[in-house]
């Protein structure tokens, strides 16, 4: 496996959302938060999973659901370089 090449604004909440939606498939932030390797809440989830979505690693699929893209597929293996990415900002991405 390859070394992950994480950007530096990224957050291990991050890793911890693409791995579990690689794992388990689709998902919401209020699945995820129900898992013990969470200690976020949905709310949070949500505004990781927006970043995440600005960078196109994951999608929304319907209403709150989310999947990887073939791109977060690629940065889990090592593939892809986050930090080559649109920095995304609370501003940009979230309307704030």
């Amino acid at each position: 496996m390859n070394e992950r090449k994480s950007a530096h604004w990224m957050k291990q909440l991050d890793e911890r959302i693409l791995e579990y939606i690689d794992r388990d498939g689709m998902a919401t932030p209020r699945m995820m938060a129900r898992d013990r390797a969470f200690t976020a809440s949905p709310s949070h989830i949500w505004e990781r999973c927006q970043m995440l979505y600005y960078i196109r690693f994951v999608e929304p699929i319907y209403s709150d659901m989310y999947d990887l893209t073939t791109d977060g597929m690629l940065y889990l293996q090592g593939k892809i370089d986050a930090d080559h990415r649109p920095k995304p900002t609370v501003e940009r991405v979230l309307g704030g």
